[in-house]
C-alpha cells in the first residue's frame, strides 16, 4: 500500500500487525475524545457563540466582542474564573514568562516541584547557562526546585518547604520537556495539590499545561490549580490556529497577567484579533479530535519502535498525560536520521534535510524536524531532540492518525536504511 513512499514490505507488515494489537487502546482514546468534544460544544453553546463573533478588529481592538467571547469559552472549558487568549502571546514560553513576571515580585520565591523546567524557561528564570539581564533572577526573584523521585512528587520535601509560608508561586510542569522523567497525569497533580493545601492555602499553584490539553478528561484548574498556561501551537490550536497562547485561572491572577501583557490599567481591554478569531475558534472546535489523533500516533510509534528493540516512554499500554513520545536512540546518528525521516514524511518541506544547530534558549545543539503548515506547530507531526546523551527523540503531534503513521514509517525506513 505504501510503495509510493518507498516503505519496505517488511516494515508495512509489522505496521499492520501492530495496528491490530492496538485496537483496544485506540478505543480508549476515542472515549476521551468524546468527553472532550462534548465539553467544547457545551462551552460554545452555553457561551452563545454567534457568527458575529467571528469578525475581527484592528488597531487597539478595544473591548472586542469576538475576542471576549473566545476567552469566555476557554474559561468555561477549563472551569476557570477567567482567561487570557491572545495571538499577542506568541508561544508557550512567552505565556509562561508573562505569567511568572505578573505573579512574582523582587525577593519573592518561585518553587518548581518538578525539578528543572524546560530549557527555554531556564533562561527566563535565570538558571541556564545562557545569562540574561532580563531574567527573573536579574529582578531579584529567588528560585528553588525540588526534584521528582522516580517520576513521582517528593511529597514530604514539598510539604515541609511550603509549610514555612514564604514561597509565592509553585510551578508544576506537566510534560517532561527534554528530560527522561515521565509526564504527569491529572491524578498525580490532583494528589499533590491536595497535599500542598493541607500546609499552605495561600501559595499560587501554576501549571505549565503544554502538550497536555484534552489528553485526559480533566484539566488542572478542575483539580485545584490556580492558573494554567499553554500554547495554541500545540493541542488547542489543532493545527488551525496560526499563533497564540492561553492563560486560564483565578480572575485576580488573570488580571495581573493581562496587565503584564499590555499595561497597568488597560489589561484585557485592548488587543486586536487581526482576523484570527475564526482560526482560534475552529482550532478549539477540532482540538479534541486532533489530540486523539496525536495520542494514537504516539501509541503506534511506541509499539513500533519497541518491537524494533528501542527503549520508549511511555510504553504503548501506559496511561497518557500528554502527546509526547520519546524514543531513546542511543547515538547521534540514529537521532538525526529518525528526525530527518519524520521531515521526509511531512506534507511541507519534505525535501528539506534538517541538521543539528544552535537555537536561542537551548544550551545544546538541537535537531528539529517539522514539515508543518504553521511554523513551530508541534500538534502537527514533529520530532526534535538535543544532541546530548542518551540521544532521545521527542516526537509529538499528528493532525490525523494516518498521516502520523506514514511519517513514523518513513522515519523508521530512513533510520534503518
Amino acid at each position: 500500500m505504501y510503495e509510493v513512499f518507498g516503505i519496505r514490505k517488511e516494515i508495512e507488515e509489522l505496521s499492520n500487525k501492530v495496528e491490530n494489537e492496538l485496537k483496544k487502546y485506540y478505543e480508549n482514546v476515542d472515549k476521551i475524545c468524546k468527553v472532550n468534544s462534548i465539553k467544547v460544544l457545551d462551552a460554545f453553546q452555553k457561551s452563545n457563540l454567534q457568527e458575529s463573533h467571528l469578525s475581527s478588529s484592528t488597531g487597539y481592538g478595544i473591548d472586542e466582542p469576538g475576542r471576549n467571547k473566545i476567552e469566555e469559552i476557554y474559561a468555561h472549558i477549563f472551569k476557570a474564573e477567567d482567561s487570557l487568549v491572545r495571538t499577542q502571546l506568541i508561544s508557550g514560553t512567552h505565556a509562561l514568562t508573562v505569567t511568572l513576571f505578573a505573579l512574582l515580585r523582587p525577593n519573592e520565591t518561585l518553587l518548581s516541584i518538578t525539578g528543572e523546567p524546560y530549557d527555554t524557561l531556564q533562561t527566563v528564570i535565570g538558571i541556564g547557562k545562557e545569562e540574561s539581564k532580563s531574567s527573573l533572577k536579574s529582578y531579584g526573584i529567588k528560585y528553588e526546585q525540588i526534584n521528582l523521585v522516580n517520576s513521582e512528587f517528593d511529597i514530604q520535601k514539598i510539604t515541609d518547604r511550603l509549610s514555612k509560608n514564604d514561597v509565592k508561586v509553585v510551578e508544576i510542569q506537566r510534560s517532561r520537556g527534554y528530560s527522561t522523567r515521565k509526564s504527569l497525569t491529572i491524578e498525580k497533580i490532583e494528589k499533590i495539590i491536595k497535599e500542598i493545601r493541607k500546609v499552605n492555602k495561600e501559595v499560587i499553584i501554576m501549571l505549565d499545561n503544554c502538550y497536555g490539553e484534552f489528553v485526559q478528561e480533566k484539566e488542572p484548574i478542575e483539580v485545584g490549580a490556580d492558573i494554567a498556561v499553554g500554547s495554541l501551537m500545540k493541542n488547542l490550536g489543532a493545527g488551525i490556529a496560526t499563533s497564540g497562547a492561553y492563560i486560564v485561572g483565578r480572575k485576580d491572577l488573570i488580571k495581573l497577567c493581562a496587565e503584564r501583557l499590555t499595561s497597568p490599567g488597560i489589561g484585557k481591554e485592548i488587543g486586536p484579533s487581526l482576523n484570527q478569531n475564526p482560526l482560534l475558534i475552529k482550532g478549539l472546535f477540532f482540538a479534541p479530535t486532533v489530540v486523539a489523533s496525536s495520542v494514537k500516533t504516539a501509541i503506534f510509534a511506541s509499539k513500533m519502535l519497541e518491537k524494533l528493540g528501542y527503549d520508549v516512554e511511555p510504553k504503548f499500554d501506559e496511561k497518557r498525560a500528554d502527546i509526547v513520545q520519546t524514543i531513546k536512540l542511543g547515538n547521534e546518528h540514529d537521532l538525526v536520521k529518525f528526525c530527518q525521516g519524520i521531515q521526509m514524511g511531512s506534507p511541507i518541506d519534505s525535501s528539506v534535510v534538517p541538521y543539528p544547530g544552535d537555537m536561542g534558549g537551548y544550551d545544546d545543539k538541537v535537531i528539529m524536524a517539522a514539515g508543518t503548515f504553521t511554523q513551530g506547530s508541534t500538534i502537527e507531526l514533529s520530532c526534535d531532540g538535543p544532541i546530548r546523551e542518551p540521544y532521545i527523540a521527542y516526537m509529538q503531534g499528528g493532525l490525523t492518525y494516518d498521516y502520523g503513521k506514514i511519517g513514523i514509517l518513513k522515519a523508521i525506513q530512513h533510520m534503518k536504511k
